[in-house]
């Protein structure tokens, strides 16, 4: 196979234009330190496995897609869009790269996903990866996102989903249940698939689907982890966070509950990272329609090859 050209990006300044921003909606996370985690976030250097991963299925995406996209826009950590975008090499057009991060270097645009910059169908296809689950308000942003596509314009986005770290949930709770006698907010609630799919419906975007992919990694260690949630700005920014130092004992009882209830035969540790992928158009009147209620001309029992009886 031959090697696909690099796209054409737009021209990167030396410091990205941060533009004035709407004041954010209330919400449960703390959006300035969202921007900070994910800034120090991308200052380290280390191996972010589910980016690759991400990259790989986002890339394979549009790549299933039979035309090229003149005006694209990425938004999300410049080490995941740079990938995607290597990826797709000539496919996309000018790229337009866009972050909501302290740390503007590799970036066209520092912008908030709650108060996007662009105009009105600026973009034949947008990606956004792996930030949404931190935003206040998910239906408004997406509801923006659609109103950046050019019609007939393609939407893909990929956001944590419910499953994520659910094993790390439960025990932190039974942990700090056994410790303090309480327990509190540590690790955000996330969109669950039937969630994202009514979400777009309801948006009034074209061809809606959502998908996803479960993925169990295996850890010798909860340090090991912790280590990669840093490395991907992942660590807690709800608004009401317990902003106590835990203390030691508190993790070595985690570290315990955890191999006692999640452990492997081979004595490593295993966690759950669910990704559910958003597909969606821009509406277009060439766009292909679903069939009327009762239009069907051919019988299921037929397709089936049963025999039709009465329920």
């Amino acid at each position: 196979m031959t090697q696909a050209k690099e796209p054409t990006q737009a021209k990167e300044p030396t410091r990205a234009k941060e533009p004035t921003q709407a004041k954010t909606t209330k919400g449960p996370f703390d959006r300035h330190l969202v921007k900070l985690r994910r800034g120090r976030a991308q200052k380290q250097v280390g191996d972010r496995f589910i980016y690759g991963r991400c990259a790989d299925d986002a890339a394979s995406r549009v790549l299933d897609v039979s035309r090229s996209f003149g005006r694209t826009l990425f938004l999300g950590d410049k080490h995941l869009t740079r990938q995607i975008a290597q990826k797709l090499g000539g496919k996309i057009g000018t790229a337009i790269f866009a972050d909501y991060t302290a740390l503007a270097c590799g970036l066209d645009v520092v912008c908030d996903e709650e108060a996007l910059p662009f105009r009105a169908e600026s973009f034949d296809l947008i990606i956004n990866v792996l930030t949404l689950h931190g935003v206040n308000q998910v239906p408004s942003a997406l509801a923006k996102l659609k109103t950046l596509l050019k019609p007939d314009g393609l939407f893909i986005g990929a956001v944590f989903g419910g499953q994520t770290l659910s094993e790390l949930r439960r025990v932190i709770y039974a942990a700090e249940e056994k410790i303090c006698g309480r327990v509190s907010p540590r690790i955000s609630s996330m969109i669950k698939l039937d969630q994202a799919t009514s979400m777009l419906a309801g948006l009034g975007f074209a061809l809606p689907l959502a998908d996803r992919d479960l993925l169990t990694v295996r850890y010798s260690s909860l340090d090991r982890l912790y280590a990669d949630l840093r490395l991907m700005g992942e660590t807690n920014a709800l608004l009401v966070r317990d902003r106590s130092v835990l203390s030691a004992r508190f993790f070595k009882k985690v570290e315990s509950i955890y191999r006692r209830d999640h452990k492997g035969v081979d004595g490593k540790l295993n966690v759950s990272f669910e990704t559910l992928w958003l597909t969606a158009w821009g509406p277009h009147p060439d766009q292909p329609k679903p069939l009327k209620p009762g239009s069907a001309q051919t019988k299921l029992a037929d397709a089936l090859g049963v025999r039709e009886s009465k329920v």
